[in-house]
């Protein structure tokens, strides 16, 4: 079974919106054992759209479209899977009882060009999972539809599927899971299963990666199964991902099992989480398994780091609270440090030991530093200076980071989370 994923918007070529949601569709046709080898973006022109799904549906056995489902005058995928299709629009009256009921039930008149969203492909079907205005459509198809002028099917045409689901990422996910996969699974003889995982690293370059996993790569790319990829996530790490593929569910995540163990022995403390796991998800989870409240200080960071900590549910079980000391003054007179340079390490000590004695914490941890654009202090662009107090364990360190003003501000936050993990990891 084989998908092309077909993205419709304009608004996608010009970059003001980032198209998620194809590589979101991708990766659950990977895990569900089904080939896409291409995805497609085109603009909101009818005869453009019908080309793309046209092109599609020639190598593939179903085409996903995702966007162009709502009641403005550019939204056209309904009327262009009718025209590939060869049929009329249909307008369907219970549907539109449906989006006239979401209104109501909001309190609100609704748009007559709402009623647009009725309009199906004759023969199709809308989607059951239906969380917005735009419903979802499922339409099979004859390919090719049609071999000659008279309309006689073509009797090499085989019967393909044409699924369009809404643009909006939370209302396409919910009919990709709930229908879309579902009836590409009860359509497909492939058995495969492909699974994957990605181990997230802090702390090496991708190159760096490549030279400790050299010789496992080699004696992976011998056997083809599983495999080993790297995506660079800016400064969120470094992602290994790792994708196998066998019989059955169960012996895919057993490979994976095994593969994990054997990455994980080779980059050692490098890997700091699996999957969509955040350093800030790792850093508290093992505070909580610890029994260890934490605090910090930021000058540099400005609360960033505060700020990621507390976007992570649950965050207070552990998260005391933090303090911007920004000022040089502020640390001198809220947190205890000695007056002096506060672009040193013995700065950044006191700042750690500071906020964990006047928070109460089990944990303190502090940064602060040169984001730019001017030196400070004769230090250059990029210098950081952090510690962290474990139960009055100091330890600190100084290192370069490189960007300008606000890449060194989030390379602190994330470099400063890792150097709490490394301390509490043990």
């Amino acid at each position: 079974m084989r998908a092309e994923v077909v993205a419709i918007g304009t608004e996608l070529l010009l970059g003001q919106i980032i198209d998620t949601n194809s590589a979101w569709i991708g990766e659950q046709l990977a895990s569900a054992g089904i080939d896409c080898h291409r995805q497609v973006k085109v603009g909101d022109n009818l005869d453009r759209i019908v080309a793309a799904i046209s092109e599609a549906l020639d190598g593939n056995d179903a085409v996903i479209c995702c966007g162009g489902l709502g009641p403005t005058q550019d939204d056209l995928t309904r009327r262009a899977i009718a025209a590939v299709a060869g049929v009329d629009l249909e307008f369907d009256e219970g549907r539109a009882e449906i989006i006239a009921s979401m209104f109501a039930a909001r309190g609100r008149d609704m748009p007559e060009n709402n009623l647009t969203q009725a309009w199906r492909p004759a023969g199709s079907v809308f989607i059951d999972e239906q969380p917005g205005t735009a419903p979802g459509i499922v339409c099979r198809v004859r390919w090719p539809h049609a071999a000659a002028d008279d309309g006689a099917v073509d009797d090499r045409a085989v019967e393909k599927v044409i699924y369009a689901v809404p643009g909006v990422p939370w209302e396409m996910r919910e009919m990709v899971a709930g229908t879309v996969l579902r009836d590409l699974a009860a359509r497909s003889a492939n058995a495969t299963v492909i699974r994957s995982r990605v181990l997230r690293t802090w702390g090496q370059s991708e190159s760096g990666l490549a030279e400790l996993l050299a010789d496992r790569i080699t004696a992976l790319d011998a056997v083809g199964n599983p495999t080993i990829a790297f995506l660079a996530s800016g400064i969120e790490g470094i992602k290994v991902r790792v994708t196998a593929k066998a019989d059955s569910d169960d012996g895919a995540l057993a490979m994976l099992d095994d593969e994990e163990s054997r990455l994980r022995r080779l980059l050692g403390e490098l890997v700091f989480g699996i999957d969509d796991e955040s350093m800030e998800h790792v850093v508290l989870a093992l505070l909580e398994r610890s029994g260890l409240t934490f605090a910090v200080a930021e000058s540099v960071t400005g609360g960033l780091i505060a700020s990621r900590l507390v976007a992570v549910p649950g965050a207070s079980r552990s998260f005391r609270g933090g303090v911007v000391s920004y000022a040089s003054q502020t640390k001198f007179d809220l947190l205890g440090v000695p007056p002096g340079p506060v672009v040193t390490a013995e700065c950044a000590e006191a700042m750690a030991s500071g906020v964990r004695r006047i928070m109460g914490a089990d944990v303190g941890a502090a940064v602060t530093g040169v984001a730019g654009p001017d030196e400070a202090e004769g230090r250059p662009v990029g210098t950081v200076c952090m510690a962290v107090d474990v139960g009055g364990d100091v330890s600190s360190f100084e290192l370069r980071l490189p960007g300008r003003r606000q890449q060194v501000r989030e390379f602190a936050c994330i470099t400063l989370l890792n150097f709490v993990r490394t301390k509490l990891d043990v």
